[in-house]
């Protein structure tokens, strides 16, 4: 029997999966994980860099190991993960078989020739162009045709996730409409077409440009289309966690949406307006009309906010709906002083849920207003709030998932259980004070990606106040905590996969099991609307919404000082 009528049944959950999928969600995670690697490795290298004290590397190699960090992390690790949750959900959820799965190979191939030729291209020193690669800085035509490929081969993933849907629909593997975690992804899905096409409307005029078939690219015309592909990179990674933190509540509490119609709308705003936050990114370039900045960063950017903050109260909500069911009703707060804190698949997702609001949302509200842009375009502030939301955000979560999927996809029991258990904590604490002491010296002036802040040397000597420093040295100690965290991490999921306890299998079979046990009956259901039942969310809405509007006004008056009229 051919592989791609198989199923196997994982004894311990109830999900299903069709080998040729099981197989090409291993290959992408691996994949990723090695790219992750990667980056936290030059992530050493930055830290100790930007550490005043210590300033590792000369210039030129910091600005070469800073373009391969941005793009290894912010695009390798994170896309790979997300094509191996795109065949997760739509194959295993739907107990699908995979569409095409040579054209999946095939993509995967593009991917890793893709990510491989562009790190190939940098460490040679041909491309120091930064993640953004902005013209006319030019980089060698290999660099470009690199991410092209990987472009390629990740948008072709996209096409399979939908077209296992329809297959999905037409063999009528599951009831009703697709569950909520694989709604999630098709938003994810739907991003990152439009930020793929974004990425080759520009992309392959730059690689023709770098190559010498074209004479001139406009600056400003690359700038404008590449933040509709950089930035809504990220967006296709908040639609992707938001997914598997709705997905990381079923599998721990069974935790069902407390309204699956106002969490399909917030995703569905996403699809709308989410991309339209890349326009700040563009607030200080005077080609671009006001009318537009103005439009971008406040009427339809709210939209996307009120998404996101529906779900950050809808999915706590969920689990304190579930605890509160099995008896955890004493206070406001027993149903979360009683969660599985110990339970790193747990852990990680609410430490990654809590910094990504916290840290990487508030931030990112304030920085999407035009005004107080100006407070700290182009400094530290904006890779403090970035590695929020990435790394805090999507990063963490997709590592809480990993523990989920050792036992279940790789079949092994995790090795050093307390490694593991004290992982997110590390992790997660060493990036939050790594992206406070950032945005602290961004706060103060401090550039980003600069070499040596202190500029010595320099024609116009300049000498940031001594906080600044302090900031410097404290994000070098959170970057080496994060970094440890991270290295846990790997240990954890790669020593597990090599060298973890062979679990129970089962077996393949060409029958497709109608077994709903727990995890896969919560990962698979539908939520109901019974009402807002959730007092303790309620309360960390509330100051979740105090912090807010106290940091939000906060800027405005260090605007007001920093706007002195005479």
């Amino acid at each position: 029997m051919a592989n791609a009528e198989q199923f196997r049944t994982c004894p311990r959950t109830g999900l299903q999966y069709h080998k040729s999928a099981e197989s090409l969600i291993k290959a992408n995670a691996v994949v990723a994980v090695v790219f992750l690697l990667v980056g936290g490795i030059l992530a050493i290298v930055m830290a100790l860099t930007r550490w005043q004290a210590i300033h590792l590397v000369q210039a030129d190699n910091f600005y070469m190991m800073l373009t391969a960090h941005g793009i290894d992390m912010l695009i390798f690790w994170i896309i790979f993960f997300e094509i191996a949750i795109l065949y997760f959900c739509s194959s295993t959820l739907l107990k699908s078989r995979l569409a095409a799965p040579r054209v999946a190979w095939a993509a995967f191939a593009l991917m890793l020739i893709g990510s491989v030729t562009v790190n190939f291209t940098v460490f040679k020193g041909d491309s120091t162009v930064m993640m953004t690669s902005y013209v006319p800085l030019p980089g060698h035509w290999s660099f470009y045709l690199g991410l092209i490929l990987f472009a390629v081969g990740a948008l072709i993933g996209c096409f399979i996730f939908m077209g296992t849907l329809v297959i999905a629909k037409a063999e009528k593997t599951y009831e009703g409409s697709i569950p909520l975690v694989v709604f999630g992804a098709m938003t994810a899905c739907i991003i990152a077409i439009f930020t793929i096409a974004s990425g080759a409307i520009i992309l392959i005029p730059t690689f023709l440009w770098s190559a010498g078939y074209i004479s001139h690219i406009d600056p400003l015309m690359y700038r404008t289309i590449w933040w509709a592909f950089g930035h809504s990179s990220q967006q296709i990674n908040v639609a992707a966690h938001i997914a598997v933190w709705y997905a990381i509540a079923a599998i721990v509490f069974g935790a069902k949406p407390m309204s699956e119609k106002v969490s399909r709308m917030a995703f569905f705003l996403y699809i709308l307006f989410l991309q339209l936050a890349s326009a700040h990114h563009l607030l200080s370039d005077p080609g671009l009309s006001v009318e537009w900045k103005v439009f971008n960063t406040s009427y339809a950017m709210y939209l996307a906010v009120l998404a996101s903050m529906i779900h950050g109260l809808t999915i706590p909500g969920a689990i304190e709906v579930a605890q509160r069911e099995k008896g955890f009703t004493r206070g406001l707060f027993e149903w979360l002083r009683r969660a599985p804190w110990g339970n790193p698949v747990f852990s990680g997702m609410f430490i990654s849920l809590v910094g990504f609001g916290f840290l990487g949302g508030i931030t990112g509200v304030m920085m999407g207003t035009e005004q107080l842009n100006m407070i700290i375009h182009n400094t530290l502030y904006v890779p403090g709030h970035f590695h929020a939301t990435v790394v805090i955000g999507t990063t963490l979560a997709f590592m809480s998932l990993t523990y989920f999927l050792v036992p279940t996809l790789f079949k092994r029991e995790l090795i050093l259980p307390g490694v593991a258990k004290l992982q997110p904590y590390v992790f997660g604490i060493g990036m939050a004070l790594f992206c406070l002491a950032m945005m602290g010296a961004g706060t103060l002036g401090v550039p980003r990606r600069h070499w040596d802040i202190t500029f010595a040397g320099a024609a116009l000597p300049y000498e940031f106040p001594g906080t600044a420093l302090l900031m410097i040295a404290i994000m070098g100690v959170a970057a080496l905590i994060a970094v440890v965290g991270g290295a846990m991490y790997v240990l954890v999921t790669v020593g597990s996969i090599l060298f973890g306890k062979r679990l129970d299998a089962g077996t393949y079979g060409r029958e497709r099991a109608v077994l709903r046990m727990p995890v896969v009956g919560a990962l698979t259901g539908h939520g109901g609307t019974a009402g807002f039942a959730a007092p303790g969310t309620f309360v960390f809405a509330m100051v979740f919404l105090v912090a807010f509007v106290l940091y939000y006004f906060v800027n405005w008056k260090y605007l007001s000082t920093v706007w002195g009229l005479s």
